[in-house]
Order: structure tokens, then sequence, then C-alpha cells
């Protein structure tokens, strides 16, 4: 059987969700307005695959929500660029690495937000 494989994947989003909202805003205290809005997650799918459930307001077979509400409303595209190569066989190594690249980008003048 093939083994499992977990990925961290980065979406831009709108500029609007850091002037909309306030949450959004209050964790990148950092942000000066001239990098992008990103949101970095971690999944099972094909990040593709992921950016769609996040589009459509996906729910689960037992209908739990499957979507990012900030990935709802203002994401705009998938950015391979920066998430390329980050392929893991542990989803535990796949979280701490959507962590470790969140707070590397925020570090880096981004405004991200990440679970």
């Amino acid at each position: 059987m093939p083994s499992r494989k977990y990925y961290v994947y980065v979406i831009e989003l709108s500029r609007k969700s850091f002037s909309e909202d306030k949450i959004f805003r209050e964790a990148n205290p950092q942000y000066n307005g001239v990098l992008q809005c990103l949101y970095v997650g971690m999944t099972s799918k094909s990040p593709k695959q992921r950016l769609i459930e996040h589009k459509t307001k996906a729910r689960s077979k037992k209908g739990f929500k499957l979507s990012a509400r900030l990935v709802e409303k203002y994401g705009m595209y998938l950015r391979p660029s920066i998430y390329t190569g980050m392929e893991f066989s542990t989803r535990e190594k796949a979280l701490e690495q959507e962590k470790i690249l969140a707070l590397k980008l925020r570090k880096q003048g981004y405004a991200v937000w990440y679970n």
C-alpha cells in the first residue's frame, strides 16, 4: 500500500483581507502593506484540490466545514514558487513545517494566516 503524503501549500489572499479582517490584521502587526497577504496550510490532498475545497466551502461527509473563512472570502490563487518541494511523509512533520514557513514569511514582511 502506498504511503500517504502531506503537503504544505500557500494561497495568496486579496489585500482586502488585511484591511477588512481585524483578527488577521492583529495577527500581523509587522505587515507594512508592501508584500502580499498569504494563507499557509497543510493537506493530504493536492494543493489545487485543497484550494477548490476552500473556495467552494466544502464540507466533510459528516458535515464539518473543511474551508478556512479567510480563503473562502479572500483566496485568489496558489503560490507554488513559495512551497515547491514541501512534501512530507508524516502529518506531524507537515504541521511543523507549515508553522515554520508561516513564521518565516511573516518575518520577511508578508501578512500570513495559518492554523
